[in-house]
């Protein structure tokens, strides 16, 4: 893994920190303990979040490149930081739907729980000031966000992350419900999977149930957030090995 050292703060959201390094190709993300919901409507915070996902997001990330999937992931530094490639953020995230949750439940009348097969793909517009809103192709390319052949990569790998991941969840008796990507591009102009995969930004029911173990715990009041994502990070760490 390349050796870096921080430098000064590049950005801030809402779950993350990044930081430029002594290597202008790669930066250090660093995760937050904040939770938000409904569009930062609602603010808090959960305990060690941030060492969890960044351990639940290393493993993945790992295994993902493994099994076929570019990534920007190079490596974790310490307990909330790992290290990334520079990309350009494509400003579209790509939802994969396994069964009906959230916020299609509402827009669409959908029975929560139904299962879709096969998966839906969803696109929403990047943006936190809109609240993410939902869009179709014909926005992505009329305003040049992706081109035809990116926007076909990304629902490739998209599609190939819910096969592998599916199976390593369900391994671990979790059901993937749903989960939230985000791409970029690369110096080379290839697009990777950027950003995370934690709890944050997908669904996962204990198998067999409706039993929420990810951030819907904070979203509707259920309590014990801290415990699934405890839950959820040991499950991994036992199917994934802990590699990271």
């Amino acid at each position: 893994m390349t050796q870096v050292s921080r430098a000064g703060m590049l950005r801030e959201g809402k779950a993350k920190i990044l930081y430029e390094t002594s290597d202008p190709a790669c930066l250090i993300q660093y995760f937050k303990d904040d939770a938000t919901a409904f569009n930062a409507q609602k603010k808090g915070t959960i305990a060690k979040k941030g060492v969890m996902n960044n351990a639940i997001s290393s493993w993945i990330f790992e295994y993902l490149g493994r099994n076929g999937v570019p990534t920007h992931f190079l490596g974790k530094l310490s307990e909330r930081e790992m290290l990334v490639k520079r990309v350009t953020i494509i400003p579209v995230e790509v939802v994969v739907r396994n069964r009906a949750a959230g916020s299609i439940t509402k827009r669409l009348g959908i029975p929560k729980g139904r299962v879709f097969q096969p998966e839906l793909v969803e696109y929403f517009f990047k943006s936190d000031e809109l609240g993410d809103p939902p869009i179709g192709e014909g926005h992505i390319f009329y305003f040049k966000w992706a081109t035809p052949e990116e926007l076909q990569e990304m629902v490739r790998l998209s599609l190939k992350v819910n096969s592998l991941l599916k199976a390593v969840f369900a391994e671990a008796e979790l059901d993937l419900v749903d989960f939230k990507l985000e791409f970029g591009k690369n110096g080379q102009g290839r697009v990777v999977l950027a950003d995370e995969f934690t709890p944050d930004g997908c669904r996962l029911w204990k198998t067999g149930t409706q039993e929420s173990m990810d951030k819907d715990r904070f979203r509707q009041d259920l309590g014990g957030v801290e415990e699934a994502y405890q839950e959820v990070c040991r499950r991994l760490e036992s199917k994934l090995g802990g590699k990271s």
